[in-house]
């Protein structure tokens, strides 16, 4: 016999008003626990909009504590310093647009498509890589995640998380670095076909896009928050992702053979031909996937010439000054 959820009014009664948060996280460990043996993967034939679900409890449960934490958060702080104060309209929109963009390239209905189709999967991770994460750190989702947390807890989290986030955010050529290779390694023919083999290396490769993107996007965002930090730095790492993404991006259009086997055979059930879909691939990674990083470069750019714009105008005159005289 199953052992009763700690929710349940038997297991403690009473205690969820008293203690929203954690039994929040009791909540969610519950469904977790019960749903864990559905794994993203497990589906039978071709996929059409209706069935191009992805329902993992893997995701979906720290997906939903992370949104549930987030909204508390933000609701407690516009509470007290208004709507729109401490975080902006324009970064809680943010986060709930790479929220939106995680769960089309994770739930419905890259995930599925992409067993079938290169260029849906090239899309999933184009999403991962290049959009999701910096729609989400503009959305300062640690601190607002805390506002929902006891203090204690809250301040546990930032000293756990203040000194790696520093290091990991210096260390830009490092986390460009990492960024490059796991974009180029995952597409090798022969890792894409043991990812689609087996549900813990898709899972490992999901994880290892996102976590890629977010180590990237963090360093550079804190080059365009911290422009004195070096955005030169920032300009020169987004140029060498562009000219990797587009090296990849026309090796993949311009072949004139399938470079994916496990494709040529899948491709042709969804009603595509295996060539067009890869040269439809190489496409997605050239163009649409280059335009994070291109008006991340152009912000850079603007942040710098006008920081030299400031320093070529000197100090302001003070209020008491007056031309021509000593």
């Amino acid at each position: 016999m199953r052992a009763p959820c700690p929710l349940s009014p038997r297991a403690r009664p009473g205690r969820s008003a008293r203690r929203p948060v954690r039994d929040a996280l009791a909540l969610l460990g519950c469904w977790f626990g019960a749903t864990a043996p559905a794994l993203a993967h497990q589906r039978e034939g071709v996929p059409t909009l209706a069935t191009a679900w992805s329902l993992s409890p893997l995701l979906l449960a720290p997906l939903a504590l992370l949104v549930l934490l987030y909204a508390a958060g933000l609701a407690r702080l516009w509470r007290r310093a208004g709507a729109g104060h401490g975080v902006a309209f324009a970064e809680a929109s943010a986060f709930v647009a790479g929220i939106v963009a995680l769960l089309l390239a994770t739930v419905w209905p890259l995930d599925a498509y992409g067993e079938w189709s290169l260029a849906a999967h090239m899309a999933q991770h184009m999403l991962l890589l290049a959009l999701v994460p910096p729609l989400l750190l503009a959305g300062r989702p640690l601190a607002v995640a805390a506002m929902a947390l006891p203090r204690r807890w809250a301040q546990a989290l930032h000293r756990a998380t203040r000194r790696p986030a520093e290091r990991m955010a210096q260390a830009l050529a490092t986390a460009t670095a990492a960024h490059l290779a796991v974009m180029l390694a995952w597409h090798l023919p022969a890792a894409t076909a043991a990812a689609l083999a087996n549900d813990a290396v898709h899972w490992l490769m999901h994880g290892s896009f996102l976590a890629a993107g977010l180590w990237f996007w963090a360093a550079l965002w804190r080059r365009i928050r911290m422009p004195d930090t070096g955005a030169g730095a920032g300009v020169v790492a987004l140029v060498a992702v562009m000219m990797g993404m587009g090296l990849l991006g026309a090796l993949l259009t311009f072949s004139a053979r399938p470079l994916y086997p496990v494709y040529v055979q899948r491709a042709p059930l969804l009603g595509l031909d295996p060539l067009a879909d890869q040269q439809l691939a190489g496409i997605v990674m050239w163009v649409p996937s280059a335009l994070p990083y291109l008006l991340g470069g152009l912000w850079l750019l603007w942040l710098a010439l006008e920081r030299i714009g400031r320093r070529d105008a000197g100090p302001a005159p003070q209020t008491g000054d007056r031309p021509g005289r000593p």
